[in-house]
Order: structure tokens, then C-alpha cells, then sequence
């Protein structure tokens, strides 16, 4: 296939898009005015990644995109990436809701058409739920990250008119060394400070990035696949619990737990968004659809995250 990528120098990107071309696909990586890349050497997978022009701004689309199977839409501003004032959510905002609102006008001028599209969301979109226990099914919340996210979803789902298959794939926590929450994490463990934040009795969805990347593939294969699809293990745990298994993997003390207040004091809203809310949340398109993840357990998960 050839496979149009938004996004691709964030966290699932640069996983993704080598993942892809080293199956054979030949992949567009749609890159904004600026946007700096990393050199990598010029292997066979590699030499199957092009580069192409890619402006939000004014519809501009190189012409190598011509002719593509596929798109998968990844493009967004970090939510973790600073504190949610006024001016940073209205950035969270364009890039994620106005980002594809102009992905979506580029696509309807192509013909042909791509067949699928797979856009990034969140599984912030159902708000802090407590125990229950969250399927694709479930409402949204009322907060700001849902009202983001169910923005974003609706923008890509008018891609649906275009006649394509539209999933879109709420992401929960990610797991990697390099990038994401987990990298946040790991000084202060590392350091002995570690421990669980707030009362540690809300539920964190987590996701190895190894089984973001193999759901993505899995999804664009899979025809049967539409709409809302959450990526998270089949295993959630509460994050008392994954603050003990973490300083396990890393023989550091979870003794130092970060104060509720403490952490809304430094980070404001978005302390309880991130940080505090609880989201329950099983993969129930994934598991119906029989996909194998790679890494379920959350140990094993860390262990090979963090070898």
C-alpha cells in the first residue's frame, strides 16, 4: 500500500512509519513548512519513505501523494506539553481540530481516493469515570479533554462522506522509554523519589508502543474495523499499582507519593485530566477482532519498554 502519515516525527510516528515501510509499503510522511527530520541511513525499508509538502494552513499537498491507499492522521500538539492556559489549548485545538479539517479538504480534492483513514484520538474523550469499566460504546465526559477529543473525532469522521473507512484510534497511555508519560516517570523513580499520585485509586489505561504500532497495521488491514477503536491493554490497573510495578522493574522505592493538591498547585487543570481522573477502559474492538497483543501484562510490558 501507499500510506499518507500525519504526525510522523511524534512518539507513534517514528514507530510506525519504519514499521510500515519495512512490510513493504511505501509511506508519505506529510510534512509542515519547518518541520526538521532526523537523517536515518539509507537502507532498503528507509528508501520506501518519501517526504512530502504538507501546509494545514493553505490546502498545499505535494503531488507525490497522488495515488495513496491509505492515511493515517497523527498530527497534534503534546496535551502534557505545557500548562493549559488560554493560548495553549486554543493550540491544542488547531492542531489537532483545524489539522484535520484541512487533511480531510485535501483528501476530497484527490482522485482517486484513499480507502481508509485512520485518525488519532484519545480515551481522555470519556472523562473521569471512576471504577466503570469504559468501551467504545461508552458517552463522552464534559470536561476539556473530551470536548477536544469528540472535536477532533468529528472531523474525521467526515471522511466518512468521502467514502472512506474511518477509524479512530483512542489512545491510552503510551509506553516508552523515549517519549510520552512514562519518560516523565522515570526520574524521579529513578532517583528514589517515585510513588503514586494522589490517592493512587484511579484506573490507568495503558498501551505498550510495540501494540500501538501492531494495532495501526492490524486496523489498516482489517476492513471490518470502523469508528471508535481504543487502544489500551486488556489490563488496566489502578495507579497505586503501577507505580509499585514500575519501581519493581526499576528496584527503586515507590514510598513517595505526590499529593493531590501538589500536583493541581504545579500543573493547574491539567493535573486532573492527566494526572487524576480515572479511565477504566477495555480494547473491545481490538479483542472482538481477535488482534494478539504483544505485550498484555503490564510487568512484562515495562520490562521490555525500559530493557
Amino acid at each position: 500500500m501507499k500510506i499518507l502519515v500525519t504526525g510522523s516525527t511524534g512518539l507513534v510516528g517514528t514507530a510506525l512509519v519504519p514499521a510500515l515501510a519495512s512490510e513493504g509499503h511505501t509511506v508519505c510522511r506529510l510534512l509542515r513548512p519547518q518541520t526538521v527530520v532526523k537523517s536515518s541511513p539509507a537502507t532498503e525499508s528507509q528508501q520506501r519513505v518519501l517526504d512530502v509538502p504538507w501546509n494545514p494552513a493553505t490546502g498545499e499537498l505535494g503531488s507525490e501523494a497522488a495515488g495513496a491507499d491509505a492515511v493515517v492522521n497523527l498530527a497534534g500538539a503534546s496535551i502534557g506539553g505545557g500548562r493549559w492556559t488560554e493560548a495553549r489549548k486554543g493550540l491544542l485545538r488547531g492542531s489537532r481540530v483545524d489539522s484535520t479539517r484541512a487533511l480531510i479538504e485535501a483528501l476530497a480534492k484527490m482522485n482517486p481516493r484513499p480507502s481508509v483513514l485512520i485518525s488519532s484520538s484519545a480515551i481522555g474523550i470519556y472523562g473521569n469515570r471512576g471504577d466503570e469499566l469504559l468501551t467504545e460504546d461508552s458517552k463522552p465526559g464534559d470536561d476539556f479533554l473530551s470536548g477536544l477529543a469528540l472535536a477532533w473525532e468529528a472531523e474525521a469522521l467526515n471522511a466518512e462522506a468521502l467514502g472512506m473507512r474511518v477509524v479512530l484510534a483512542r489512545f491510552g497511555v503510551i509506553l516508552a522509554a523515549h517519549g510520552g508519560a512514562l519518560s516523565k516517570m522515570l526520574l524521579p523513580f529513578k532517583l528514589g523519589a517515585g510513588g503514586r499520585l494522589g490517592s493512587g485509586r484511579q484506573w490507568m489505561s495503558w498501551v505498550s508502543l510495540d501494540d500501538v504500532v501492531g494495532s495501526m497495521r492490524f486496523a489498516l488491514e482489517s476492513n471490518s474495523i470502523k469508528g471508535a477503536m481504543n487502544i489500551v491493554s486488556p489490563n488496566p490497573v489502578r495507579n497505586s499499582e503501577f507505580t509499585k510495578v514500575l519501581g519493581e522493574t526499576l528496584h527503586r522505592p515507590a514510598l513517595f507519593p505526590a499529593p493531590s493538591f501538589a500536583l493541581r498547585f504545579a500543573l493547574g487543570e491539567m493535573a486532573d485530566a492527566l494526572l487524576l481522573s480515572s479511565q477504566r477502559v477495555a480494547p473491545q474492538v481490538l479483542e472482538k477482532s481477535r488482534y494478539s497483543f504483544l505485550h498484555p501484562d503490564l510487568a512484562n510490558a515495562l520490562v521490555k519498554v525500559l530493557q
